[in-house]
């Protein structure tokens, strides 16, 4: 029961693919796939968690990571915008709300100068993203729980 909450699953070849897929997207395809508008590669658990594990990726021969300082700002608002989308999803995890925490950790300096240069509140949208995905998750957990409860 509290594995899909927790974000662990089955391993098989669909992860493969969901891995190959999603690295191959940029920003706008991945908001199209977290909002589930890709006809042919459904939204899962495991999609959201590559989506969040790819925007804090750190390529090894560039050292350069998915978003750098010097990228325009509208890259930059559609990765902060992307985050706060998964944050909402009906598929959200614990490892997708650590995920999230990671990517804030990382760029805390970046979503603070886009901030000021722009007049804007990610930092407190963000963090509050965190915490209505906590509170989405258990909900979930206590739903599932009831469940169990009524159908034994």
């Amino acid at each position: 029961m509290f594995n899909s909450l927790l974000g662990k699953s089955k391993k098989d070849s669909n992860d493969d693919e969901i891995v190959k897929r999603i690295s191959k997207m940029d920003l706008n395809d991945m908001r199209t796939y977290i909002n589930n508008k890709i006809d042919d590669f459904k939204l899962c658990e495991d999609g959201l968690n590559e989506v969040m594990r790819r925007l804090i990726s750190h390529n090894e021969k560039s050292s350069k990571r998915f978003i750098e300082d010097d990228a325009m700002d509208v890259k930059k608002k559609k990765a902060f915008d992307l985050v706060i989308l998964i944050s909402s999803s009906k598929k959200i995890t614990v490892t997708s709300v650590e995920l999230i925490q990671e990517f804030i950790d990382i760029y805390a300096e970046m979503i603070q100068k886009f901030d000021q240069d722009n007049k804007q509140t990610y930092e407190s949208k963000l963090r509050k993203s965190i915490d209505n995905a906590l509170v989405s998750i258990a909900g979930m957990s206590a739903y599932k729980e009831k469940i169990d409860i009524l159908g034994n």
